[in-house]
């Protein structure tokens, strides 16, 4: 069983290797850069979707089960209109949209990610240590969960400024509602039963990892590689 897994902003494939020794051996995990991120070479930006579906062509290909992680999972969302879709989808800290529409359900609001991204124009590279920050928030250990990332990335991002901003604009613009709604294949949403970045309404719908943020692959690496595995397993049972 052929998993491909897809970090989100900020974030390059490094983060999945806190998994590797805990995949069930029916596992084949790969691990791919989205363009700008690690040797991945940048698009031009600003860009589409559709572009960015023909340079990812190669690497998700439709026998495997897809796994997109925060704005991973968004864009792996959005793909499935341009590209054979794959055997399953598994959305990990991810729902139809990045922001929140209520401030009482929690996540991050448009105003809050507005500021953000003016944050991000005056001084990328702090915003982008900010952010590490704030997503190992709703960790067991926040602090741990910070260092284990910043020890895993570095001091700065593996991605240029201009990738990053194109990021931060389809965090702001992404809507997935009507894909989500008739997907063209099986599709299952995992969440930290406290992630910061998630509407509470988000999280009920998925199968929670109640130990665990937005970043579970940090705190709950074995359980989070046993979940994925049985839900691509029970995914590929679906009737498609």
């Amino acid at each position: 069983m052929k998993l491909i897994l897809l970090s989100g902003w900020g974030v390059d494939r490094r983060i999945w290797q806190t998994l590797s020794e805990h995949w069930p051996s029916p596992v084949e995990p790969s691990a791919v850069e989205w363009p700008g991120y690690g040797d991945a070479p940048a698009p031009p930006t600003p860009t589409s979707i559709a572009a960015l579906a023909k340079r990812m062509a190669p690497e998700l290909p439709s026998d495997a089960v897809w796994v997109g992680w925060s704005l991973g999972g968004l864009l792996a969302t959005a793909l499935l209109d341009y590209l054979p879709p794959p055997n399953a989808l598994l959305l990990l800290g991810a729902g139809s949209r990045f922001c929140s529409d209520a401030e009482s359900d929690g996540g991050v609001r448009s105003d809050e990610l507005a500021s953000f991204k003016h944050a991000f124009h005056r001084d990328p590279v702090a915003t982008w240590r900010h952010f590490l920050r704030w997503q190992a928030q709703g960790e067991p250990n926040a602090r741990e969960a910070h260092r284990q990332l910043r020890a895993q990335l570095g001091e700065t991002p593996h991605a240029d400024t201009d990738t990053l901003a194109q990021g931060l604009m389809w965090l702001e613009t992404l809507d997935n509602r009507a894909l989500l709604a008739n997907p063209p294949c099986p599709i299952r949403r995992l969440a930290g039963a406290h992630d910061p970045l998630l509407p509470s309404s988000t999280r009920q719908q998925a199968l929670r990892l109640e130990a665990a943020g937005h970043c579970p692959m940090l705190s709950q690496p074995a359980p989070l590689a046993a979940r994925l595995a049985e839900q691509a397993t029970r995914a590929l049972q679906e009737p498609r």
